[in-house]
């Protein structure tokens, strides 16, 4: 059947023009009630039951995770995925009437990263899709991937253990921001460690007779400080190889007790998988030496280990012409007025929105776990602007704009040029062909291995007790 594609994206371009507030509806209550990774019940229920009430067929809980998802439509190829994420981060909350930082209730969650509009914008991008597919008789699947707890880089590994992202031809995404950009960008590979080490108490008085916990993590931070010389640096500052570390407890807390228990907990940023993990073993072998010159003990805990991301330029370019076509969001004179006051009070540069298109580029971006999806499948995710210039991320000022009509213009922007590209991938074989040609290339006979351990659970009570503390 022949397909006019020029047709199919003014249907999804009216579509969603024509299909607001229901979308602005879900977005606010996800921002009126945000919740922690691995506890986003009330959210990825909101999300789930409005795909259900669209017509897709959604198993709920997947991958061993309460809170995860997903969600299909259609039949046959090609499976178009679409990103979905919905957690908050902690002590963000937010009054969306002020201009400087008033939280809601003190120390809880708010949407400092605008995943309220990322999953909600990507769930209106899969209807769309799904009204065209039904219009045009088109061939396809799309599936929605609900993905808990990003802010950990959790969920994707654990779905990808699962085995939830084999057999996609294509997986689109996107993410509000301080610019927009459709770059086809790669992100550093990840590893989160925790050690966990266990000595003798003794008094401090003859600390002979103890074995400190204490001195060994101390050890282990010492000679992973000799061991950065030996690193390969990556190339600064796009892809600079970093570990960072802290000890998160350690006791008993008095100085005249030598200390029986302490943690170190570690986390590392490589420009590619292969380094990440070389680095990682080496890190072990640091707190395996610590252990033994003290005679403590010690136990590894993985808390995440994520892939390099795997960058896709022939969809990144689709996406960029469709963001041509549709136009970045546009903000008002008090839109600007309102950013600019953040940035007052934040004591920045008073240039409020963004409102170009920003040059076409590969490079890096931030680290996240969506690099999971590109190791099984061409991926891209264009930057669409919501945010202000020059503040950061992941603050009270990004929570504001989240529920705000900035936020909305970011998420209307974003429904439109993912919905347009899954055209694309689904009417032009060609478009696909090459997206996928390129991805091969780039994986160079590499496959997609989950790294966390086999036996690894997913944490579904993670963030269970400080949630409690503010439903």
């Amino acid at each position: 059947m022949s397909v006019n594609l020029k047709e199919v994206k003014e249907f999804i371009i009216g579509w969603n023009e024509d299909n607001t507030e229901e979308f602005y509806k879900v977005a606010d209550e996800i921002w009126e009630n945000p919740e922690l990774s691995m506890q986003e019940y009330k959210s990825s229920a909101l999300l789930e039951d409005l795909l259900e009430k669209h017509g897709f067929q959604v198993e709920r809980g997947v991958a061993g995770m309460p809170t995860a998802f997903i969600a299909t439509y259609g039949s046959g190829r090609p499976v178009i995925g679409i990103n979905a994420e919905y957690d908050a981060l902690p002590g963000l909350s937010q009054d969306r009437e002020k201009l400087e930082k008033c939280p809601v209730t003190p120390g809880a969650p708010g949407q400092g990263c605008g995943h309220n509009l990322l999953g909600t914008g990507g769930v209106k991008a899969a209807i769309a899709v799904r009204n065209a597919l039904e219009k045009y008789g088109l061939t396809g699947t799309v599936k929605v991937l609900g993905a808990p707890a990003e802010e950990l880089c959790l969920g994707k590994p654990f779905l990808g253990k699962a085995g939830c992202l084999e057999g996609f031809d294509a997986i689109l995404d996107w993410h509000p921001w301080s610019y927009t950009k459709t770059n086809y960008d790669s992100c550093q590979a990840y590893f989160s460690v925790k050690y966990h080490y266990k000595g003798s108490t003794c008094h401090g008085n003859s600390p002979w007779h103890g074995r400190s916990a204490l001195d060994a993590a101390i050890l282990q931070g010492h000679a992973v400080e000799m061991l950065r010389e030996h690193i390969y640096p990556g190339n600064p500052p796009d892809a600079a190889n970093t570990i960072n570390y802290t000890f998160t407890t350690t006791g008993p807390e008095f100085p005249s007790v030598v200390p029986d228990y302490t943690t170190a907990w570690y986390i590392g940023r490589f420009g590619t998988t292969e380094e990440m993990l070389e680095v990682l073993e080496r890190v072990g072998k640091c707190a395996e030496a610590a252990a033994m010159a003290t005679e403590t003990e010690v136990e590894k805990e993985i808390v995440t280990v994520t892939h390099h991301k795997i960058p896709n330029k022939v969809l990144a370019e689709c996406f960029r012409d469709n963001m041509l076509q549709v136009g970045v969001p546009q903000f008002t004179e008090e839109e600007n007025e309102k950013a600019k006051a953040i940035q007052r009070e934040l004591g920045k540069p008073e240039t409020g929105l963004p409102s170009e298109l920003e040059p076409f580029e590969g490079g890096y971006t931030v680290l996240c776990d969506t690099s999971e999806y590109s190791w099984n499948a061409p991926y891209a995710s264009p930057w669409i602007a919501m945010g202000m210039e020059n503040c950061g991320w992941h603050h009270w000022g990004v929570a504001r704009c989240a529920g705000d009509t900035m936020g909305r213009k970011s998420m209307d922007c974003a429904a439109k040029v993912i919905s347009m590209t899954a055209a694309d991938v689904i009417c032009s074989s060609d478009t696909l062909e090459k997206a996928q040609a390129e991805w091969k290339e780039r994986m160079a006979g590499r496959k997609y291995e989950c790294l966390l351990p086999e036996d690894m659970e997913p944490p579904i009570h993670l963030n269970e007790d400080v949630m409690a503390k503010y439903r």
